[in-house]
């Protein structure tokens, strides 16, 4: 879905991004109240349903990068996403509403998420993702999954979970708009993925990995931005940080086998991504997390140094 003139090119890339801003937005509402139906808390529906729902675009990005052969794009948008996820807009979060967590709820999908990049690291040490380690790293997904509804079990029917409507209309507009959204983010994926790599290579002459942990990353995360500042807006922070959280352990450990998959079983993994771009999301994962942990509640400074760092890090890439 590309076309020859330059400024077509642009349109259809912002047009891409429209999809998935709209599409990601309603796809999100709608797989939030098919959660919600069920009576399942905030923040198991944050760190599953709505992540699963929030990390589409990501999923299909790079997924189709790599089955287009576009090795730098798959791993860059995978990568870029959950430093943006982390860095920017969990760093907008904590800063906009610093809030006590509960650590018994944060503590597993923190492990898993810090313990993901660690463990995606190390499998790629190699300098590629593995048959094998693609098989490991989809355990840990598994792992992910099964820690959540083991949690979303034990607080079935608590007394503050609230049901969503489920009058026929709003069966029928939900329906709707988890299709269409759906819909939205698949034709929105393709379009960023094609008119993006001719933006690079093409008419800009960026480094295709520059603009896939920048440009398409950010674009992809959109969907967790819009999510965030939503939830900001209702006063959701266990959704925010939940859905980031959850949207961070599916980038890691699900897209970069699936596109090893796709790519039979070899996903080539660049020195500047062992060495840079893992280590920066390591960095802002650990600066958000682990005081938080340690004392209870997410604070200020938390999201201005993870802001720092992930601006720096843009900064970097730009000018490198």
């Amino acid at each position: 879905m590309t076309a020859d003139s330059p400024v077509l090119v642009f349109l259809l890339f912002g047009i891409g991004l429209l999809c998935i801003i709209k599409g990601g937005d309603w796809f999100v509402d709608a797989a939030s109240w098919i959660a919600e139906v069920s009576g399942i808390p905030h923040f198991i529906v944050g760190a599953t349903v709505v992540s699963l729902a929030t990390t589409l675009p990501e999923i299909l990005v790079s997924v189709m990068a790599a089955a287009s052969g576009s090795v730098e794009m798959a791993t860059g948008n995978a990568i870029g996403s959950v430093t943006a996820n982390t860095g920017m807009i969990l760093g907008i979060s904590i800063v906009a509403m610093p809030v006590v967590i509960d650590r018994r709820k944060y503590l597993p999908k923190s492990i898993i998420f810090i313990g993901s990049i660690v463990l995606l690291w190390a499998l790629s040490l190699s300098g590629e993702i593995s048959m094998v380690s693609a098989f490991i790293m989809i355990a840990v997904f598994f792992l992910f999954i099964f820690e959540n509804v083991s949690e979303a079990k034990k607080e079935m029917g608590a007394p503050d979970v609230k049901k969503a409507a489920t009058d026929k209309k709003t069966v029928i507009k939900n329906i709707a708009l988890f299709i269409i959204g759906a819909a939205g983010i698949v034709i929105g994926s393709r379009l960023l993925v094609d008119n993006g790599t001719v933006i690079a290579t093409d008419i800009l002459g960026i480094p295709e990995r520059v603009v896939s942990l920048t440009m398409v990353a950010i674009g992809t995360s959109l969907p967790e931005l819009v999510t965030t500042i939503t939830a900001i807006a209702k006063k959701q922070s266990a959704l925010s940080v939940g859905n980031i959280v959850g949207a961070n352990i599916i980038d890691m450990v699900l897209i970069l086998p699936l596109c090893s998959f796709v790519m039979g079983g070899s996903l080539p993994v660049a020195w500047s991504t062992l060495w840079v771009d893992l280590p920066v999301s390591f960095a802002v994962a650990v600066i958000c997390l682990v005081p938080a942990l340690i004392k209870g509640k997410l604070m200020r400074w938390q999201g201005i140094a993870a802001l720092t760092v992930y601006a720096g890090y843009v900064v970097y890439l730009v000018v490198g």
